[in-house]
């Protein structure tokens, strides 16, 4: 029987009329498989992801392989974005055992839950031998068997371990953490790496403001070069706006369809202080159609963010996305087909590989493509072109989104996870406050970032609301909710140290006193339930469900580990409410991720972009004024202020604004009170006096 069709996530979901009798993770199954003596499969996936689709069609849909399965082993299916938790202790064995990981994984275990043999996408008929072979072992090989596992769960408990050396994370440190980024960087094609190459957001975050911090012309250099490859590449949807998970090729033209929100909200804080920080026409665009996409595309109506976009479009890649010559040109039109075949390295080659589907108008009558099939990429400058090209740039624009959006599209994973939404609004909060200081009556567009801004905002607030109505139950964050209804996996580290960033990102632009609030008792949770005892912190609560272990990773991959999100937490909350212990516990945290920072900067950006903010201060900056919207003080403060600085604004004296509590007007003018690390300059009420206090 399986016994997915109540589950909450859309993966599980997928899985629910598989004939492989599907549990989801519980006791219960692992109580079944040692009532049987039988292994446990556990199969770990995501909705998004294109392997999962693949294995799922050949295999768990297959009945031949759905009867071997349920006679011989307990199947356990996994959502990872639910459960990084099972995840990971899971995806650290495979590695242990690979020296790789990815998804979809594949792990056999023992009904303790134990490990013993672990790998990732298998084809069919690899599968149905490895089902057999592992079957045949655990009866006839079982002292084999619980020796690799135990083995394997040493392996897991080294490489999670907490309580090594720690250092403090110093200016020498995070210097050698940029030096080693820029050896590492790829200078003919930007970014990190050969192929696959994903977008390195946190490492970019942290360059910026390591160029704020040192002035470095190559970390600027870096950050604007790969934000341009990545944007003018098929890794960024150069119709509707947002970003792919990653490129396949080294050189950023052909994605991996699926969009994931945490990727998206990371790559909108890049483009937003970028644009900040140079007025970069290219930023501002792509910073104002991330916005937009995360807006219109992944926000549900009165809820959160959706996770992600699937990478396939009925059962085929790329379907939704890719095109050729002649498609261009029956929208547009043969002089715009032409334009924006060349704008857009559209070619009758192609850069993409699949050819195009029986019965399209590129396929002739013996059923074979005329014509291969490309990714949008933009081949030619637009944003410094001159007006009628940017004109006619947009209209085909328009005019080809309003033809793809006909096409069948990807399907969404409407799942709301806790740490991505915070990560969600952290962007889109920095995200207004630039257009409040960047954008002015006589732009071009002025009008269309006003809407998006509007729109973005609704979004943000709505997000928030209802992560602190559905995800907090009794004071603890839970995982994940879908359609307004939480589900019950608990809230992991990451989960705690994003969403407490973003309430305290909140309480900056709203400066309501509740948002500061339910983000002091979320860190206080962390302090209480997660922290190790040395500074660092598990990635599970202390009366969390128990696995083989219990992880602890301090490096910053996909998504910010959770010890660089709550130490990125604990530098806001304290900054904000003037609390010396959470600062002393983001420093406690950083320093046992220091002697990693250095070494492996690839792995840390998140952590290194703290570390510039508590070097930094970070700065405090509250400007007492009657109208935060439109104050000068407030937009010279946004506009200048240093790595990690925190600004809020109003009336004195608010209630539950530490900021501004004792804090008055000076000779009735609006004022600007300047703290760094907890040492205040004079108040100040002219711009140019603010500014000196900042640069």
């Amino acid at each position: 029987m399986n016994r997915l069709a109540q589950a909450t996530s859309p993966y599980l979901l997928q899985h629910a009329d598989n004939p492989v009798d599907w549990w989801p993770w519980c006791d219960e199954a692992f109580a079944e498989a040692k009532r049987r003596d039988v292994p446990v499969l556990i199969s770990v996936g995501y909705a998004a992801c294109h392997w999962c689709h693949v294995m799922a069609h050949e295999s768990f849909e297959d009945e031949t392989v759905g009867a071997l399965v349920n006679a011989g082993f307990v199947a356990i299916k996994v959502d990872r974005e639910e459960r990084p938790d099972v995840d990971a202790v899971y995806m650290t064995a495979t590695q242990a055992m690979t020296g790789q990981g990815g998804w979809p994984m594949t792990v056999f275990a023992t009904p303790d839950g134990t490990p013993f043999f672990c790998g990732t996408y298998f084809p069919k008929p690899n599968f149905v031998r490895l089902l057999e072979s592992v079957g045949t072992a655990w009866r006839e090989q079982r002292e084999a068997v619980l020796r690799q596992g135990a083995a394997v769960v040493e392996a897991i408990g080294g490489a999670q371990a907490v309580g090594g050396p720690t250092a403090p994370l110093t200016a020498g440190l995070l210097d050698a953490a940029a030096d080693q980024l820029a050896a590492e960087y790829d200078e003919t094609n930007a970014g990190f790496g050969g192929a696959p190459k994903f977008p390195p957001h946190m490492n970019l975050l942290f360059l910026l403001r390591h160029h704020q911090r040192t002035g470095s012309a190559r970390s600027l250099e870096i950050v604007r070069h790969t934000a341009e490859a990545m944007a003018r590449g098929g890794l960024h949807d150069q119709l509707a706006g947002g970003f792919a998970r990653y490129s396949v090729d080294a050189h950023w033209t052909v994605p991996h369809f699926e969009k994931m929100l945490y990727d998206n909200a990371l790559l909108l804080r890049v483009y937003t202080q970028l644009w900040r920080l140079t007025g970069d026409p290219l930023a501002r665009r792509v910073a104002r159609d991330t916005a937009r996409f995360l807006a219109d595309e992944l926000h549900r109506p009165g809820g959160g963010f959706a996770s992600a976009l699937d990478a396939d479009t009925d059962g085929v890649e790329g379907l939704t996305y890719v095109w050729t010559p002649a498609q261009l040109v029956a929208v547009l039109g043969e002089d715009d087909g032409r334009f924006a075949a060349d704008l857009f390295d559209v070619t009758e080659v192609g850069t993409f590989e699949p050819r195009p589907a029986a019965g399209s108008d590129d396929v002739d009558a013996a059923g074979h493509g005329t014509a291969g099939t490309s990714v949008l990429r933009l081949a030619r400058d637009v944003d410094d072109a001159d007006p009628e090209i940017r004109d006619r740039w947009r209209s085909v624009v328009g005019r080809l989104l309003a033809a793809r959006d006909t096409r069948p599209q990807p399907a969404r994973d409407d799942k709301v996870v806790a740490a991505w939404n915070g990560l969600a609004i952290t962007a889109l909060v920095e995200f207004l406050q630039v257009v409040a200081i960047r954008v002015t009556s006589d732009d071009e567009d002025a009008n269309l970032m006003d809407g998006i801004a509007i729109v973005a905002d609704g979004a943000l607030r709505e997000t928030a609301e209802h992560l602190a109505r559905v995800h907090l139950v009794d004071g603890r964050l839970r995982r994940a909710s879908r359609d307004g209804v939480v589900g019950e996996p608990a809230g992991v580290l990451e989960d705690h140290g994003c969403v407490a960033e973003a309430f305290c990102a909140l309480h900056q632009l709203t400066g309501e006193g509740r948002w500061l609030e339910l983000a002091g008792g979320l860190l206080d949770v962390a302090l209480a339930r997660f922290a190790a005892g040395d500074g660092g912190f598990y990635d599970t609560a202390d009366d969390a469900e128990r696995l083989v272990a219990r992880p602890a990773d301090p490096t910053d991959n996909a998504t910010p580990s959770g010890r660089s999100a709550i130490a990125a937490a604990l530098t806001a909350y304290a900054a904000l409410s003037g609390e010396t212990r959470y600062r002393e516990a983001a420093e406690a945290a950083l320093s046992t991720v220091a002697p990693i920072v250095g070494r492996h900067a690839r792995f840390t950006g998140y952590a290194a972009a703290t570390g510039e903010a508590l070097l930094s201060g970070p700065y405090e900056i509250a400007v007492v004024t009657d109208d935060p919207a439109g104050d000068p003080l407030v937009a010279a403060a946004h506009r200048h202020a240093p790595p990690g600085a925190v600004v809020v604004a109003g009336r004195p004296d608010q209630p539950g604004v530490p900021l501004l509590a004792d804090r008055p007007l000076v000779d009735g003018r609006p004022t600007a009170y300047v703290c760094r690390g907890f040492v205040c300059q004079r108040p100040v009420t002219s711009v140019d006096d603010l500014v000196a206090q900042l640069t």
